[in-house]
C-alpha cells in the first residue's frame, strides 16, 4: 500500500485518496470555439510516460481537497506531493529515472 503526503493532512494510506488525472492540464480559454478533434485531445490525450509523471490526486476521506504529485510509474513510488498551483521541486534526473526515486 500506498502511503501518501497530503499537504494539507500529513501522510495518509492510499485508500483515502482517489487518482485525479494528469496534473497541469491548462482548461481551453474558450472552449466553444474549439472543434471536436482539439476537444477530444483536451479531455481524452494524456502522455501516460514510463517513469515520473504528475498527477492530480484528492484526498477524499480527509480534508477533501485536490493536490498534486510526482509518481514514478515504474515503481509506483510518491517521490513528492504539492499544492494546485504550485511547482515540483527541482529534482535530478538521476533521482527522477532511479526505480527507487526519492522521499515523499
Amino acid at each position: 500500500m500506498l502511503l501518501i503526503k497530503c499537504p494539507f493532512c500529513g501522510p495518509r494510506p492510499e485508500l483515502e485518496f482517489s487518482y485525479g488525472g494528469e496534473a497541469h492540464i491548462a482548461r481551453p480559454q474558450d472552449p466553444m470555439s474549439l472543434d471536436d478533434e482539439a476537444w477530444t485531445e483536451y479531455l481524452y490525450i494524456r502522455s501516460n510516460p514510463r517513469g515520473v509523471h504528475a498527477e492530480r490526486w484528492r484526498h477524499i476521506n480527509g480534508c477533501g481537497r485536490f493536490f498534486n504529485a510526482r509518481r514514478n510509474t515504474i515503481s509506483d513510488e510518491i517521490l513528492e506531493t504539492y499544492m494546485i498551483g504550485g511547482s515540483p521541486a527541482p529534482v535530478s534526473e538521476e533521482k527522477d529515472r532511479s526505480p527507487k526515486g526519492g522521499a515523499v
